[in-house]
């Protein structure tokens, strides 16, 4: 495997502030590379009792730049952010879905807009301080996207929608290393933000209460909370704030603790389990679609991993095509039942260490 050489190559930085953008603009530049910096400002509103960081993000960014003695701009994609993801966000759960807004995020902001803008630029390369890896085999489908080695930081899930175009044009240098390490290298190279803390929290916002978020933007009835048994246990605030699988904030006593496993639109009931191994709470088979591939789709059927949600390990399917509401959708079956599968939610399929492609979970069977 062999990586893209820069022979001095410009390549835009996407920088946040923290450590890993930091450590990643650090590495290119000792690497040779022309380096340019940008903070994205995509959210600049206060939520709930958390202020959004943006300019204090932003300002950190500039100081690490100037320590790198490398250009730094500030680009706004506050406008293109609302309507491709917090919309999207906010839709989503309107429908009873839990979407993914990270995924989003990548697809639609930093590995569309703001990659688009910087070959526009003139520019070779965006990187980023994703945990990922991309690799160069030099030939037809080419680029292949691999997880990154650390595998509690890996973020390969949520790059599952990059094609060959973007693969080829994309540089994650911290994917190699540990996130111990990454602390190591920004003492090293002497960043001002080498002791700040990682951001937690949804890729456009920040660290927020998300049911405070959704119930501010979202006007919802409330209904019954239903055990499988058909009891009737409490009161919802409103199906879109509750999601599968969800063990807190339920606000119901008794026999407990209880946990989602489906929501009756039509009813406008909450369905609930006191049982962790009930059977509505594990599922098999399910559908995926806006499926798209790294290279070019693989052969089906296919056997290969399947992970369902975020730092959710890899567990085999059967992977096969799936016409649905005359879509051609792909139809995954796990080998063994998977807890709280979600709509919404994106599944990732990897052959090991390769990501191969996926889709968002749409229903389930």
């Amino acid at each position: 495997m062999v990586e893209k050489h820069n022979e001095k190559k410009t390549v835009v930085v996407g920088m946040s502030g923290g450590v890993d953008s930091s450590v990643t603009a650090a590495l290119l530049k000792k690497q040779g590379f022309d380096v340019v910096g940008v903070f994205m400002k995509n959210w600049s509103k206060d939520v709930g009792d958390y202020g959004c960081t943006w300019a204090e993000d932003s300002e950190d960014a500039r100081k690490v730049a100037h320590v790198l003695k490398i250009p730094f701009y500030v680009w706004d994609f506050e406008k293109e952010y609302h309507d491709r993801v917090v919309k999207y966000f906010l839709r989503e759960y309107r429908a009873g879905r839990t979407p993914n807004p990270d995924v989003m995020c990548n697809s639609q902001i930093k590995f569309k807009l703001f990659l688009e803008k910087t070959l526009k630029l003139g520019a070779e390369f965006v990187a980023t301080g994703h945990y990922a890896r991309v690799t160069d085999h030099g030939s037809h489908n080419a680029y292949h996207l691999l997880k990154g080695v650390d595998p509690a930081k890996d973020q390969s899930y949520f790059l599952y929608t990059l094609t060959q175009k973007q693969l080829s044009k994309v540089l994650f240098p911290i994917g190699g290393y540990q996130k111990t390490e990454i602390r190591k290298l920004a003492k090293k190279f002497k960043l001002p933000n080498f002791a700040k803390r990682d951001s937690q929290g949804i890729c456009f916002i920040g660290k927020i209460d998300v049911t405070d978020f959704l119930k501010t933007n979202i006007k919802a009835k409330k209904g019954e909370i239903v055990s499988t048994n058909g009891e009737v246990l409490g009161q919802h605030d409103g199906l879109p704030f509750y999601t599968i699988g969800q063990r807190s904030g339920l606000k119901v006593g008794g026999n407990g603790p209880y946990y989602v496993v489906s929501k009756m639109k039509r009813k406008n009931q909450l369905i609930v389990t006191n049982s962790p191994n009930d059977k509505e709470l594990w599922k098999k088979e399910f559908e995926i679609k806006n499926v798209t591939w790294t290279a070019d789709p693989p052969r089906l059927p296919l056997n290969a991993g399947v992970v369902i949600r975020y730092h959710h390990p890899a567990f085999r399917a059967r992977i096969t095509y799936h016409v649905s509401r005359n879509k051609k959708n792909l139809k995954i079956k796990f080998n063994q039942p998977q807890r709280a599968i979600t709509e919404g939610q994106s599944a990732v399929i990897y052959q090991d260490q390769k990501i191969l492609g996926g889709g968002v979970i749409d229903k389930i069977f």
